[in-house]
């Protein structure tokens, strides 16, 4: 990765202003935007009426769990991306690198296989989050526990390699063709029909995760100037790899569990916004989850915007538009060589 530009310290903070002003507002953009129009200040009015009306449940029941979930999980993905480039210092690093969106996904689609998730609706995200966990098993049963960086990323590609591959059995073997229809259905990624159900249960993991990974600002900082340098301005290479694994688990594993398969947010969001705010990882942590949240509550948007029978799903759309992005990015990288 490039050294630390030099960035003025007040820019960081406008960034940070900014992205959260375009948050509140594509926030209330999406709880305004669905097939059922209506005005947005008497569906909030609603809420302290003796009966609410219909347009007060759809936005509670619908509206909100989506938006605060297009939020969560896009703060997530920009986060956790932020978070393993500054830990692997290599700018294609995102948060399936270490195999977690992978085994959260084999994960939902177990879930699916077996038909558990018509039974018990919250055992999709159940499955989800137990996959996310049980990468971080295998990640470090492979790589040991004093791995290095080319040791992870090594561990982590078979790791997702072995979830994807699973994937793809259950979809082999699936029962019937509505199963592996609802499996591939899922694994492209959305938003919609989630409650608040949804939103409680993947919340408390995604918090613990932002807050590991907040912690490991400054280490991330050190990790610039290297792994030697870093140890010897005391900061333990050993702890900050646990942080930001387990902090991606925990998080992205959540986010996972909820949205289904969204890629490209934690490899564009970050890349992005590093010349507005510097090289150094501390300074791109918190605008990089906003960042990841103002985007996938605009893709979200567009979505929503863009459908006519069927809704585009939100996993696709991200990918139109990140893999384009992912492509320049390796002919950047190559040029500078």
């Amino acid at each position: 990765m490039k050294p630390s530009a030099n960035v003025p310290a007040a820019r960081p903070a406008a960034v940070a202003v900014t992205l959260a002003a375009v948050v509140t507002l594509l926030f209330a953009v999406s709880l305004a935007v669905g097939p059922a129009g209506f005005p947005l200040g008497e569906a909030i009015a609603g809420l302290w009426a003796a009966e609410p009306p219909v347009i007060t449940t759809i936005l509670v029941e619908l509206r909100l769990p989506r938006a605060l979930l297009g939020l969560m999980v896009g703060a997530t993905l920009g986060l956790s991306g932020a978070a393993l480039q500054g830990l692997l210092r290599n700018p294609l690093a995102e948060p399936g690198i270490v195999g977690v969106s992978a085994t959260a996904a084999l994960g939902a689609v177990i879930v699916f296989y077996f038909g558990l998730s018509a039974s018990f609706p919250l055992a999709l995200p159940l499955g989800g989050m137990a996959g996310a966990f049980l990468a971080v098993g295998l990640l470090y049963l492979l790589a040991g526990r004093e791995a290095g960086v080319l040791t992870l990323i090594l561990a982590g590609v078979a790791v997702s390699s072995l979830a994807a591959a699973l994937t793809s059995l259950a979809l082999n073997l699936a029962p019937s063709p509505y199963a592996a229809l609802e499996i591939i259905q899922w694994l492209l990624g959305s938003l919609s029909d989630r409650s608040l159900d949804h939103v409680r249960l993947a919340a408390p993991l995604m918090a613990i995760g932002w807050a590991m990974l907040f912690l490991t600002g400054r280490a991330l900082d050190a990790l610039t100037l290297g792994e030697d340098a870093a140890r010897t301005l005391g900061f333990s290479l050993r702890r900050t790899q646990i942080l930001v694994v387990l902090g991606t688990a925990a998080s992205v594993g959540a986010a996972v569990s909820v949205s289904g398969g969204i890629a490209f947010v934690g490899l564009v969001v970050p890349h992005v916004l590093r010349p507005l705010v510097g090289h150094e990882p501390r300074r791109l942590l918190l605008v990089s989850a906003l960042g990841g949240a103002a985007l996938l509550l605009a893709a979200d948007i567009a979505v929503r915007l863009l459908a006519d029978q069927s809704e585009l799903k939100l996993g696709v759309l991200t990918a139109l538009v990140g893999a384009p992005f992912f492509l320049w990015l390796i002919w950047q990288t190559r040029n500078e060589r």
